[in-house]
């Protein structure tokens, strides 16, 4: 433990790790961490759906001709195709374009223009509305609510989901109408939801009676390990609880098959996806449904779909095992940082020392390992103790990221260390 060396050691240990950082930022490496961006190769494992659906194959199931306009809602054998999935019927789905993101843009941006069904008005007519976000959590929807002038109250995660004990104190607020939720392998931290925190999400008393849970289920089929695990449906779940319209799920194939031309789905209640149409139905006169096509043709079934995800598990897995495997060298048993070793979604979060986070990014950035910048899992990008980041290592080779983990891992070993120095040295003074 660097807590318990002697001075002596510490200063010694200090300049043997400055030695390996030195080494390392020598080596002139130019590594990216910061995104969880499918690689090349997961690309090319939907590289099929370019030459689909094919000369002439442009008719639906019923006959419709996908070239043209309409279909709202998207076509019924791909919210057939999903349904399982996302947990909901398909006449309750709505299939969107690429990003999930647009559809819980346009959400909460519908919300505050019209109100959501069991509104008493629209939520810009309150006089204050806030979010709660449970963290470490997914910068992007901590930024839709800053846009917007959302106010954001951070949620601690336990393991097993966020603190209900918290929660359900924070929901007697009206002030409250929603409430982030990525309840399967986590963003960033890969916390699964139990079942016992799904049943107390959909069955709280909340002060307003318009509170949503947008369910962000981005890692859904995102598995790292041959473990499938699975969570409580939470639409299931908010129906048995008596509040049927609580549950906004998101989702999209992003990850799936291609980043920029993939499928968004709005999962829901009855009630829930006839508000949604009616609002995307002002916005637009159709989806791109040739690509709807394009994936039924691709995947074809549940079935395609799950081992189709299983080659992206295979193309990851290692990379994630090449992250854990170097913290652990450095890092383990040395009181310096803490992390899980996810079973699933995209990122790697550590748990840094209090006040070494952003140390550790610049000294990454000077060794040429860009990360994700230290406050990012945090709303307004301010993390409190400076100890939550978040690693990425999806986009590069896999020799890349055994490099870049190598570095990084010395660079939080270095920033504890000066951490440790600097604190002795503030209570001698």
């Amino acid at each position: 433990m660097i807590a318990d060396l002697s001075a002596a050691d510490l200063e010694a240990f200090g300049a043997r790790i400055r030695a390996d950082y030195d080494a390392f930022r020598a080596r002139g490496l130019k590594l990216d961490m910061t995104r969880g961006k499918p690689a090349p190769e997961q690309l090319d494992l939907a590289e099929g759906l370019l030459a689909l659906p094919g000369n002439r194959d442009h008719f639906t199931e019923a006959g419709d001709d996908a070239r043209n306009y309409g279909g709202v809602q998207g076509l019924p054998e791909v919210r057939a195709l999903f349904s399982g999935t996302l947990g909901a019927k398909p006449a309750n789905i709505v299939v969107g374009d690429n990003a999930s993101l647009a559809m819980m843009h346009d959400s909460i941006v519908w919300a505050l223009l019209k109100g959501v069904p069991g509104s008493e008005r629209p939520w810009s007519k309150e006089s204050e509305i806030a979010f709660l976000c449970p963290v470490p959590g997914y910068d992007r929807h901590f930024a839709i609510c800053e846009e917007y002038g959302i106010r954001m109250i951070p949620v601690p995660l336990t393991g097993h989901g966020p603190d209900m004990d918290k929660v359900e104190e924070l929901v007697r607020d009206p002030a409250v109408k929603g409430m982030w939720c990525v309840p399967k392998y986590s963003n960033p931290s890969a916390e699964i939801y139990s079942d016992e925190t799904i049943r107390r999400l959909a069955a709280m008393k909340t002060a307003a009676p318009d509170f949503r849970l947008f369910w962000d289920n981005a890692y859904v089929l995102h598995h790292l390990t041959e473990t499938r695990h699975e969570i409580l449906n939470v639409i299931d779940a908010c129906a048995e609880a008596g509040n049927p319209d609580r549950a906004f799920v998101f989702a999209s194939t992003s990850k799936m098959t291609l980043a920029g031309a993939g499928l968004a789905f709005f999962a829901s209640s009855e009630a829930n996806a006839k508000w949604y149409v009616a609002r995307a139905s002002k916005r637009t006169i159709g989806p791109d449904k040739l690509n709807q096509l394009r994936h039924v043709r691709f995947l074809k079934d549940e079935a395609g779909l799950i081992a189709h995800m299983d080659k992206h598990r295979a193309l990851l897995a290692p990379k994630f095992s090449a992250v854990t495997e170097a913290l652990e060298a450095r890092l383990g048993g040395q009181g310096a940082a803490a992390w899980i070793t996810p079973e699933g979604g995209y990122f790697v979060s550590v748990d840094m020392t209090s006040g070494s986070a952003s140390r550790v990014v610049t000294l990454a950035k000077e060794a040429g390992l860009l990360l994700t910048g230290a406050g990012a899992t945090w709303p307004y990008g301010k993390d409190p103790h400076d100890a939550n980041l978040r690693l990425a290592p999806s986009f590069p080779s896999l020799a890349d990221v055994k490099a870049a983990s190598e570095g990084i891992a010395i660079c939080m070993l270095l920033a504890a260390v000066e951490g440790e120095q600097a604190k002795r040295k503030a209570e001698a003074a």
